[in-house]
């Protein structure tokens, strides 16, 4: 199986590292949203260098959810 290589919010989004890090410390839901993505990126390196076992079903499971914390991270990023 391959590992992709994966990168932070704030390498992904460069244009928007000092927003990143204000609305991680002044924003509840963003921080919470971050965790969340971070969490899930996480897995998703485990399961994909077989440290951690998931059928492929489970690991598309963990990809989407990833994929929809960054459009709502993004949003948050590009609104306000």
């Amino acid at each position: 199986m391959q590992v992709e290589n994966h990168v932070s919010l704030a390498n992904e989004f460069p244009e928007f590292k000092d927003k990143i890090h204000t609305l991680k410390m002044e924003n509840a839901h963003f921080a919470k949203l971050f965790d969340e993505y971070n969490t899930a990126d996480s897995e998703i390196l485990r399961i994909e260098s077989g440290a951690e076992h998931a059928g492929d079903f489970d690991l598309e499971g963990v990809k989407k959810q990833r994929l929809h914390l960054k459009d709502q991270i993004y949003t948050m990023l590009t609104t306000g």
